[in-house]
């Protein structure tokens, strides 16, 4: 929220703003116009402190306005944020105040809810831990400030949105030159201390500054009298104290102090109260006590006294006069003091240390039996256990209180709990909502407090800065100073560079060229790159700001660059039109791209290195001869034979024409059955038409037709066999169940496999021609015929045939598998009925357990009760004897 202008005391250096630097936020720029607000706010302050008060009002007055100049910075930067929302305050948002310590601004109705939530809590707690009834409860119900924690009773929680002296109810926002929350008035609230002045300021935020008025007060001793501002009237004169200690004796011999003087050390020799031992002892410790009795003779001239160390009289003896018996139930007077009063035989009857039941002995000397064994019916804590025991016993159970304590998320867990529950004493240990820290309070009910830390935003300098809560510091820009950086540059240009404003982390980069001349003539044209002042890493904010894609031209702090300046070179082998612009730092020598281009020795060949550097030597007939630097031809011969073939000359690189070409060749037939073997020369003498006729094999064709599993019938042929959906082999066509079969030729097979929507080259071998002829009735009557005549001779099959087994294995083996699948299916159903009958076996079993555990508990709690009744019987029985 920005409630005021940036508070800066104008100088007289300090240059005018631009338009740049003003803040872009609409909520800003009402107030940019009021750039000395804060001035009018202290101007009757300061007015009144610099005429009535001494040489240094000046400083304490920074002092004292600081709080408020730091809540006008947070508003001018709009850094002023809600605790509990963790949003921006804004100038027309409902606020309210902490006005016991922080100080701190939230919204209205932020403050509302948490106050509610939070007294609703105290009264719930203190309903449920004291024996008060809700309603009391709720009317001493408190709630804490969000971040200093100072109680407030529930009658204060806010109800309408007041300025901060508290004067106007609802005050403007919208006048540029009243700072927003205050009414424009003087404030008027009674300043600290309660020094019977009120407040000279305009209506701020924040805490009042001391009472600025002069007074007449004299120091902390009172020996030195002076005019001071009232709200530092108490002072030190700095010199001796001077004032009479308690003793009367010596005198404080402290600094001129507040409050009382400290205890005398003066360091003398004192006697104890009964004057038998003499120590050494401060003056604040002369009255002491020895570790000696007294033992002087009382008045009875019979008994000593056995008090210890101790001043005046010792008293009479105290068994001079009336004597009682032990119990004190019988008088005996005129008894010496040296006699021993007899026991009177009646019973004790003193009260015991339970305080409810008297001593049963009879008058006895001594102290009564601590320990009352009077046997009496009591119950645990908790209340779940009853039982008849010794009065100085304390019973308790060992049952576990399952109560949910006040956090409402762990329980109590206590043995033998009486209710009342103790406070949680787990950490909560949640997450902020500033999601820095976590909570460290005990686990409580309910939304847990603000994060109380507040972080430092500061410019570069350190003279502007503001605080904001813990969370919001990424939401937040660096305040915007008005002051010039001083911080001095380091490059070369520090004495003719510009001043700038201050600003966040490292000086911006110099701008000016850096013009330093190179060895070579040239000078530098970048923008300087000296070295840079560091950032200063005291200030607390880093917020993520984006990078820049910008590079720098050089990395500042490093030295010039070698020279960028290009000039025209030429190659190492001295091409024409091969030169390069390079860079002048760069003097290493380049090769073109083209090839040398000199003639070989050998006179066929060039040379085929790239472009290299040739050394050059003078001769007797004046001119350069250049040496032969090329490469030695050592390639086989490249000349193109005639007639052309594709295998080099066995040759060396030779002149003239080459040898003809005696080398084998082989070439495969065109069916691929069989290879031949021609001269190349030969071969290639040959015109296409004889070369084709004499790779023939002449035989059959040995390719498969595309369409079925036939071989091609022509002769060996070049290309693709001819009509390949005419073939004329037979094939033989069987029905589905195999029992009819034909002969058909294969084209009418392939015709049919068509005509039923089917590829035949999809077709596998030993299915081709399956299922296109029809079944008829009498494929079913056959096929229920070998069925039924199987099954009948299935027995007798396998007694009488069993030699044949070998000679008919495949059938054999088929139908020995059906009957052991057969088998093996019998076999799983009766494992998985036995499965079934174990698993609800097993279920019955453990019912009956827990039927049997349940059922003997209860007895064994019946039982119990039975005994403990008879037990009560049988005491009844007895007291009623007695």
């Amino acid at each position: 929220m920005n409630t005021t202008a940036n508070y800066h005391p104008p100088p007289s250096s300090q240059p005018p703003f631009s338009d740049s630097d003003l803040d872009s936020d609409s909520d800003s720029e009402n107030f940019q116009v009021g750039s000395d607000l804060s001035n009018s706010i202290f101007k009757t302050y300061l007015e009144f402190s610099s005429s009535s008060s001494s040489s240094s009002s000046s400083s304490i007055t920074a002092v004292d306005l600081s709080k408020i100049q730091s809540f006008l910075t947070s508003s001018s930067s709009g850094a002023l944020s809600c605790l509990i929302c963790l949003e921006r305050i804004r100038p027309s948002d409902p606020t309210w105040s902490c006005s016991s310590l922080c100080f701190a601004v939230f919204h209205l109705l932020c403050i509302q809810s948490w106050a509610r939530q939070s007294s609703d809590l105290s009264a719930a707690r203190a309903a449920a831990r004291l024996p008060i009834t809700a309603e009391t409860a709720a009317k001493q119900a408190t709630w804490n400030c969000p971040k200093c924690r100072s109680s407030y009773s529930k009658s204060e929680i806010p109800r309408c949105y007041l300025c901060f002296c508290g004067k106007l109810r609802d005050p403007p926002s919208d006048n540029p030159w009243i700072l927003p929350h205050s009414c424009g008035e003087i404030c008027n609230r009674p300043l600290p201390n309660n020094c019977g002045h009120f407040c000279l300021l305009l209506c701020h935020p924040g805490p009042c500054p001391s009472c600025p008025k002069s007074v007449k007060a004299r120091c902390f001793c009172g020996s030195v009298e002076d005019f001071r501002r009232c709200g530092f009237k108490n002072f030190s004169c700095n010199k001796l104290c001077k004032k009479p200690l308690d003793c009367n004796k010596h005198n404080c011999s402290e600094i001129c102090h507040p409050g009382t003087c400290p205890p005398c050390r003066a360091r003398e020799t004192y006697r104890c109260r009964c004057g038998k031992k003499e120590e050494e002892k401060d003056c604040c410790d002369r009255d002491y006590r020895c570790e000696n009795e007294c033992k002087k003779l009382l008045n009875c001239g019979k008994h000593v006294c056995e008090r210890g160390c101790h001043g005046g009289d010792c008293g009479e003896c105290p068994l001079q006069g009336n004597r009682t018996c032990p119990c004190g139930k019988r008088i005996y007077k005129g008894m010496p003091c040296d006699g021993v009063a007899p026991v009177c035989g009646a019973t004790c009857n003193k009260l015991l240390n339970c305080g409810f039941h008297r001593c049963p002995e009879r008058c006895h000397k001594g102290p009564c039996v601590e320990t009352c064994r009077t046997v009496v019916k009591k119950a645990c804590w908790c209340g779940g256990l009853k039982k008849e025991v010794p009065c100085y016993q304390d019973l308790s159970c060992e049952r576990k209180c399952l109560r949910m304590r006040d956090c409402g998320r762990h329980a109590c867990k206590r043995r033998c709990c009486d209710g009342d529950c103790p406070p949680c004493s787990e950490v909560c240990d949640k997450r902020l909502r500033c999601k820095n820290h976590k909570c460290p309070a005990p686990c409580h009910r309910g939304a847990c407090a603000p994060c109380p830390i507040m972080v430092t935003i500061s410019c570069a300098c350190g003279e502007t800065h503001f605080e904001v809560p813990c969370g919001t510091e990424m939401d937040h820009k660096p305040p915007k100073c008005r002051k010039l950086c001083k911080i001095t540059p380091l490059c070369r240009h520090a004495s003719t560079s510009k001043p700038h404003r201050c600003h966040y982390a490292a000086c911006p980069p110099c701008r000016a060229p850096c013009e330093e001349e190179y060895p070579c003539g040239h000078k530098c044209n970048l923008r300087c790159h000296g070295p840079r002042p560091p950032p200063n890493p005291e200030f607390t904010l880093k917020p993520k700001k984006k990078k820049s894609n910008h590079q720098t031209e050089c990395t500042p702090g490093t030295p010039c660059p070698p020279c960028p300046e290009l000039v025209w070179r030429p190659c190492v082998g001295e091409h024409f039109g091969a030169e390069r612009m390079m860079v002048c730092s760069n003097t290493t020598r380049f090769s073109c791209d083209n090839l040398c281009g000199n003639l070989l020795p050998c006179g066929n060949h060039y040379c085929t290195k790239t472009c290299h550097p040739l050394e050059t030597q003078p001769s007797s007939s004046g001119h350069q001869k250049r040496s032969e630097s090329c490469e030695v031809c050592n390639l086989p011969c490249q000349k193109v034979r005639m007639p052309k073939c594709s295998h080099p000359c066995p040759l060396p690189c030779h002149p003239g024409e080459c040898p003809p070409c005696k080398v084998l060749m082989k070439r495969s037939c065109h069916c691929g059955a069989m290879v031949h073997a021609f001269e190349c020369i030969h071969y290639n003498n040959l015109s296409e038409k004889d070369q084709v006729a004499a790779r023939s094999c002449g035989g059959p064709c040995h390719r498969k037709l595309p369409n079925c599993k036939h071989l091609c019938p022509e002769i060996c042929h070049v290309d693709k066999c001819p009509a390949p959906d005419k073939c004329s082999k037979k094939v033989t066509v069987r029905c589905k169940c195999q029992t009819l079969k034909k002969e058909w030729i294969c084209q009418d097979v392939q015709a049919a496999y068509r005509d039923t929507g089917n590829d035949p080259k999809d077709i596998p071998k030993n299915q081709f021609g399956l299922g296109l002829l029809p079944c008829n009735s009498d494929c079913k009557r056959k096929i229920q015929e070998v069925e039924s005549a199987l099954q009948l001779r299935k027995p007798k099959v396998l007694e009488k045939k069993e030699p044949e087994n070998e000679k008919h294995g495949p059938k054999r083996r088929k139908r020995r598998d059906r009957i052991q699948e057969g088998k093996q299916v019998s076999r799983f159903q009766q494992e998985f009925v036995a499965t079934m009958k174990r698993l609800l076996l097993f279920i019955i079993i453990v019912a009956a357990l827990i039927a049997v555990t349940y059922y003997s508990y209860k007895g064994l709690l019946q039982l119990s009760d039975w005994m403990n009744e008879v037990e009560l019987q049988r005491a009844k029985r007895r007291r009623s004897r007695f």
